[in-house]
């Protein structure tokens, strides 16, 4: 008699469950209050809505900036100091790279209070510079999830690489631009899609350092928070799919990198 056997597929099966349980079934709740109206009937009207209102057009470009400004700010700091820390002399010091994976471990809350106490120091009221404060509050929340994609791909580069650019004659300026800069792009997306994607929607920061602006999730939250369920869910959506868009260019930009990257190997 044949026994049954165990197969590792089985244990993805907990793994789908909850896929679709609280995945699948919110995205198709989300999706059936986008597209109909309070009595429950198909509607085209919260689409046209949206890219008819000058509030909801405007909450999107304003976030937009803020999420590009804090992305830009984010990889500025965070490409130099990652390439010191995979490059410089103090690359096999783990002790350093521990400086900037703890502050996640903090609370959120309590580091944008702490951010807070800080800028009320320095500027004594914060409502007279509401756009720097957010992004140098997302800058300061965000930066780690910057940092450590292009640490890790930095520190995967073969020092045979520079070594042999260097001997063909490249400049320390030429090895960087040509050799590391390119090599270390998987990382740059990988940290841009971790950085860009939630700003656009982490009011939490706007609200505790008192930008009293909206951003697409605090639009949402006050469309949810008066019960307007069908604008709420169509926003929802509009934004996902502008996720997906910009994820699926970050992809796309990174698959051709690599492909001429390769090509010129050969």
């Amino acid at each position: 008699m044949k026994k049954a056997g165990f197969s590792r597929k089985q244990l993805g099966i907990p793994y789908l469950i909850f896929l679709l349980a609280f995945v699948v079934a919110p995205l198709l709740v989300i999706v059936y209050y986008a597209f109909t109206n309070g009595s429950g009937q198909f509607s085209l009207q919260n689409l046209i809505d949206f890219f008819t209102n000058r509030n909801t057009i405007g909450t999107l470009v304003y976030s937009a900036i803020i999420s590009v400004l804090t992305t830009l700010v984010c990889l500025l700091i965070a490409y130099p100091t990652a390439y010191i820390l995979a490059r410089g002399k103090w690359k096999k010091n783990t002790s350093l790279i521990m400086i900037f994976v703890m502050p996640m471990w903090i609370n959120f809350t309590l580091r944008i209070t702490a951010l807070k106490e800080v800028l009320t120091a320095i500027e004594g009221n914060m409502a007279f510079f509401p756009m720097v404060n957010t992004i140098i509050g997302m800058t300061y929340d965000f930066l780690p999830f910057m940092i450590l994609p292009i640490y890790n791909q930095l520190a995967k580069l073969d020092d045979g690489v520079m070594e042999a650019a260097a001997d063909l004659g490249a400049t320390p300026r030429q090895c960087f631009f040509k050799v590391a800069l390119p090599l270390s792009v998987p990382g740059i997306i990988s940290g841009v899609m971790m950085v860009f994607l939630p700003a656009m929607t982490n009011y939490v920061v706007l609200d505790m350092l008192y930008n009293s602006t909206y951003i697409m999730g605090s639009l949402i939250g006050s469309y949810f928070s008066v019960e307007n369920w069908n604008n709420g869910s169509m926003i929802s959506l509009v934004l996902l799919a502008i996720i997906f868009i910009v994820s699926g260019c970050l992809n796309k930009y990174g698959d051709a990198e690599a492909s001429e990257r390769g090509g010129a190997v050969f």
